[in-house]
């Protein structure tokens, strides 16, 4: 992905067939040939292929795109020429390509997604704080009775700031206690802000996603069952608090085959709170639509870790909504509130640290957010911790160091990149000690139980490193030791994933199932996935949207997912796709064992590269630049 990279758009930038036909298009509606909206719409529509919200032509002036041998104009005399014609507008106008002031290039609709977003967050957040009440700091200090010694319990401070915020972002990495935090904030909303009439809707951009959440919706209700009349709070706000869990398409009322919902900035959805999990995941067009269909009076929740890759589709909407909390701290007004109401010093200096001329707006905005730090699934000493904090902090030589104290039989282990025959054997040894035991299962719920236990994730699809050919070495694998049946594409234990859409099978992009043949199917292979109220139901492969075996997946389809233990597969040569993010990611998706097979070079390389995507979203939030 080029982003705002110029050097890859000299090396890789290759336009489709859609890209140019869009830029004839742009031509007629013109009046004729130019080469200057030519290039301009091309870079345009390839530019939100590629992740990006919109182009930056300015750092594009006069630089060289091999296809075609084209080189780019002098921005100033590009820009004039866009700005004089039918097709390209200034922010505000209705055209289809937009150019602002800083020489970003969007499609009109991207421009229109990012504008409505901004508006949508910056509405809530400068509504500033409601005030909070006595009965909040008592829910507050029974729910998080203290931190550790000399330290704020930041899980606090989120519940505080989100309810007494409209809008609210709660980032952290896996095992940092955000999905603790949205059990702990729930039934204090409910009680807050109007009993059983307060609605609260949950959602995550996967059905697994979705399904995870909802799980955690059912452990919280088993806790409240089992504590009886000792709970602290009431039968009737329990019972108020949301059970199910959606996708947000779903939630929105998707229909199939349209790129619009029956909710929308006409038609509101009926709640007050809107809890998303998952966040980085959502892109610009996504988290744009479900905040046009959110009331004006609704509280926004987001949680999410901002440090994980980006979408899938365009945008980084989740790392620059955050990218203030990097500029400064919370406000003297907002811990002195949380000082009162609880009656807790806020002890964590470092987020107090207000710097010289921020403005209220920013002030507003950061005030939002939380960050969870502390982790409690790894101790101190684990290396697991110790590399993932490094790989986050872009400290390569630090990471280097953790991978080479690593022990083989501990729970992080890192080689190079096996060679040739020793590559099929290393991933021989790990296939026969993780999975037989599910490939051996007569129940369909356990089946997925123990395949979830380990996972393999590529960096790419493509290559001898890539998902693809993982894939196949797998089954092979399998076939040779007698454990899958080879005659066929469909055979019981073939891990799939889906990756469409289908409304009406309620499977979505992202959904994992396995094929198995027996139990309910009475010897008829079905493919069974999870179901959100904890079982499993059937379908048949033939009914299917489209899918890929998933012995092996990318990085980016792992996100929202978790195993007990991961093989992360760096290619052996460099490639834009490998970033910062990326390591981190995959690292992140083992909760016992991470294995990493790569190149010391490629991960130190890795670890200096930047997820880089072109938006207007941080300007026009955080004023930088302006």
């Amino acid at each position: 992905m080029w982003g705002n990279d110029s050097k890859h758009i000299r090396d890789r930038a290759f336009f489709s067939p859609l890209d140019l036909h869009f830029a004839r298009f742009m031509e007629e509606l013109n009046g004729g040939p130019s080469r200057e909206i030519n290039l301009a719409a091309a870079l345009a529509s390839r530019s939100t292929r590629e992740g990006n919200v919109c182009v930056d032509l300015a750092s594009l002036s006069e630089e060289f795109i091999r296809e075609g041998g084209k080189r780019c104009p002098n921005f100033k005399d590009w820009s004039d020429t866009l700005i004089k014609s039918q097709v390209v507008g200034r922010p505000g106008d209705f055209k289809p390509l937009i150019l602002d002031e800083t020489g970003r290039l969007y499609l009109y609709r991207y421009w229109d997604y990012e504008r409505k977003l901004v508006e949508g967050i910056v509405d809530r957040a400068v509504k500033g704080e409601d005030k909070p009440s006595a009965l909040l700091g008592r829910r507050l200090n029974n729910s998080f009775p203290g931190g550790e010694k000399g330290e704020t319990d930041l899980q606090k401070v989120a519940t505080f700031v989100a309810l007494t915020r409209k809008f609210c972002v709660i980032s952290g990495g896996p095992g940092t206690g955000k999905t603790h935090t949205m059990a702990g904030l729930l039934p204090m909303a409910v009680e807050l802000f109007g009993g059983k009439g307060f609605r609260i809707a949950l959602a995550a951009p996967t059905g697994k996603a979705a399904a995870r959440m909802q799980k955690s919706m059912a452990d919280l209700m088993g806790h409240y069952a089992a504590r009886g009349s000792s709970a602290e709070f009431s039968e009737a706000v329990i019972s108020a608090i949301p059970k199910q869990a959606s996708t947000i398409h779903r939630l929105l009322g998707a229909a199939p085959g349209s790129p619009y919902f029956l909710y929308n900035s006409a038609n509101k959805l009926s709640i007050d709170m809107l809890i998303i999990d998952e966040a980085s995941m959502v892109d610009l067009a996504l988290m744009s639509k479900l905040i046009q269909a959110l009331p004006s009076h609704a509280r926004f929740v987001l949680l999410g870790d901002r440090n994980q890759l980006a979408s899938v589709e365009a945008g980084a909407v989740l790392g620059d909504i955050c990218y203030g909390m990097d500029l400064t701290g919370l406000s003297e007004e907002l811990t002195s509130s949380y000082e009162i109401t609880t009656g807790d010093r806020f002890l964590n200096t470092d987020l107090k640290s207000q710097r010289f001329g921020i403005t209220e707006k920013i002030t507003g905005l950061r005030d939002c957010m939380i960050e969870l730090e502390k982790n409690y699934r790894f101790g101190a000493a684990s290396s697991i911790a110790a590399l993932s904090l490094a790989v986050k902090e872009g400290r390569g030589e630090d990471a280097i160091a953790a991978l080479k104290s690593a022990r083989s039989e501990g729970p992080l282990d890192w080689m190079p990149v096996p060679e040739n025959k020793a590559f099929k054997d290393a991933i021989r040894s790990l296939v026969r000690d993780a999975w037989p035991s599910y490939l051996r299962c007569e129940d369909p719920v356990e089946m997925l139980r123990y395949f979830d236990e380990f996972r393999i994730l590529c960096a790419v699809r493509k290559g001898p490193q890539g998902v693809e050919k993982v894939n196949a070495l797998v089954e092979e694998i399998l076939w040779e030791d007698r454990l899958i049946d080879s005659g066929g594409l469909w055979y019981s234990g073939r891990p799939i994933l889906v990756t469409g859409n289908d409304y009406s099978l309620r499977l979505y992009n992202g959904d994992l199932g396995i094929a198995f043949s027996g139990g309910e199917g009475r010897g008829e292979l079905k493919v069974f996935f999870a179901s959100a109220e904890g079982g499993v139901r059937s379908i048949s492969p033939h009914r299917l949207p489209s899918h890929e075996t998933a012995f092996a997946t990318t990085v980016h389809k792992s996100q929202g997912s978790e195993f007990n233990k991961v093989l992360l597969i760096l290619p052996e040569r460099d490639s834009p796709v490998l970033t910062r993010e990326l390591v981190y990611t995959g690292l992140t998706r083992g909760r016992k064992r991470v294995v990493l097979w790569a190149e010391e070079e490629i991960v130190r390389t890795a670890i200096s590269r930047r997820i880089e995507r072109a938006s207007g979203l941080r300007d026009a939030l955080w004023g930088i630049g302006s």
